[in-house]
């Protein structure tokens, strides 16, 4: 994770290989949300609609957001848990 992280804060661009859903949590995190947003729409997987779900929390549209996560089979979350559900989602990741 520390690794991971450390790639976001000396900016530029994701690191080349990484899976799309580490990208989109990438450019989440980096507040490129437009970026992040492209992609998880288009991961049609259980991990996409989490990833999708939160990136909706992060923009404050929670209503939309329970959608996704119910889609992913996760609980859905407050404001207060987007970074640790960001981690949470990268963890399950790598």
């Amino acid at each position: 994770l520390e690794s991971f992280l450390a790639t976001i804060q000396t900016g530029g661009a994701p690191p080349p290989g990484i899976s799309p859903e580490l990208e989109a949590l990438w450019y989440a995190k980096a507040g490129q949300w437009e970026a992040a947003h492209d992609i998880a729409q288009d991961l049609p997987s259980a991990t996409g609609s989490w990833i999708h779900g939160l990136l909706h929390g992060i923009e404050g549209d929670f209503g939309n957001s329970a959608y996704w996560f119910q889609r992913a089979g996760q609980p859905a979350i407050r404001h207060e848990q987007i970074e640790s559900e960001w981690e949470r989602i990268v963890m399950s990741i790598l």
